[in-house]
């Protein structure tokens, strides 16, 4: 492995890693060990070329079932003490920007959970402190890692089905309630629905299809509950949208389905099929690897993925360029004149 003068920018560069027989581990950091860390720690313990070496939380109770880690409940503390090559925050939203830039400008690379804040401006002062640092910057928008959201891309990429005409995207589920502190029911911490469920399937929309308008938009918001219903347009398609936290128990659920000129392509009730003429399907769910011809579906866990893209980009120096900050812009736009 080949590692650049810029990437070994610490004066005691060995420092930056742990040598386990010749193969050298990139010590990260993890700060917000709420829901979404249960995703994050366990595909960095899987990781050849990285250790989680140190958790940060207010609560040190989140952190005992984590043997091993060096824990602290102060971020300044655990990024003074620990010489980290990433860290990984998984915070409330409103926190997500402030801690990415004190971390940057320490020299470590950060990729974070989205949004990367609540306001559109905070794209350039995040993307400008990793420029000026030399450091790695990714935020986690785990659908342009989601293998059936990439082999919709792909689909649409190549036209193997002609031209897509319509698209429908639902992503809903029951409110919050089990946040700390609230603060997800809290519109100027977490930005509600529009943030926290749209924001998915608008920056996969983005990052496949381009920037779109909106072209119509509802939302009622009332006590416990936040729904959105949008339609956008993409010149030669649109794609209806629907998110919303309901005031009952109802399940998580997150669908697509796109019409193409010659199939349908849809992600629903657990399954992912492709729906051709002459009543012939092909369900990828179920069909084991090459069973499906030129379509494969892989299995893989996305929160995996994003991690390994980013740990191999500051390991090997390469750009980051699957979440470009022009997308994070665009996408922030939107959200914010729903």
């Amino acid at each position: 492995m080949t590692l650049s003068i810029d990437f070994l920018r610490n004066s005691d560069k060995m420092d930056l890693f742990k040598n386990q027989g010749g193969i050298f581990m990139l010590k990260v950091g993890l700060v917000g060990v709420g829901g979404i860390s249960g995703a994050h720690i366990p595909a960095w313990e899987e990781m050849k070329n990285a250790e989680l070496v140190a958790l940060c939380d207010i609560r040190p109770e989140r952190m005992e079932k984590y043997s091993g880690k060096r824990c602290y409940t102060d971020i300044d503390e655990m990024l003074a003490n620990e010489k980290l090559d990433i860290l990984d925050i998984c915070l409330p939203t409103y926190l997500h920007a402030d801690v990415a830039v004190k971390a940057m400008e320490m020299g470590i690379n950060v990729i974070t959970e989205k949004p990367i804040s609540l306001k559109e401006e905070d794209v350039e002062r995040v993307y400008s402190t990793a420029a000026k640092n030399n450091v790695k910057f990714m935020v986690a928008q785990v659908l342009r890692f989601w293998p059936e959201y990439e082999l919709l891309k792909e689909i649409y990429d190549t036209k193997k089905y002609g031209k897509l005409l319509s698209g429908t995207m639902i992503r809903l589920g029951g409110y919050p309630k089990w946040s700390w502190d609230g603060w997800m029911m809290d519109e100027k911490r977490s930005g509600l629905v529009p943030f926290d469920l749209h924001i998915h399937d608008l920056d996969f929309m983005v990052y496949a299809f381009g920037m779109p308008k909106v072209a119509y938009q509802y939302r009622s918001k009332l006590p416990k509950q936040d729904f959105i219903s949008l339609s956008y347009d993409f010149g030669d398609f649109s794609i209806n949208s629907e998110a919303s936290w309901y005031a009952t128990c109802y399940p998580f659920t997150a669908e697509f389905r796109f019409q193409f000129e010659d199939a349908i392509v849809a992600n629903e009730n657990g399954k992912m099929m492709i729906y051709l003429k002459d009543d012939e399907k092909i369900d990828l769910s179920q069909a084991a690897e090459g069973d499906t011809g030129s379509i494969n579906l892989p299995k893989s866990d996305a929160y995996a993925n994003e991690i390994i893209y980013f740990a191999d980009c500051v390991e090997n120096d390469k750009p980051v360029d699957k979440v470009k900050p022009e997308e994070l812009s665009c996408v922030l736009k939107i959200l914010n004149n729903l």
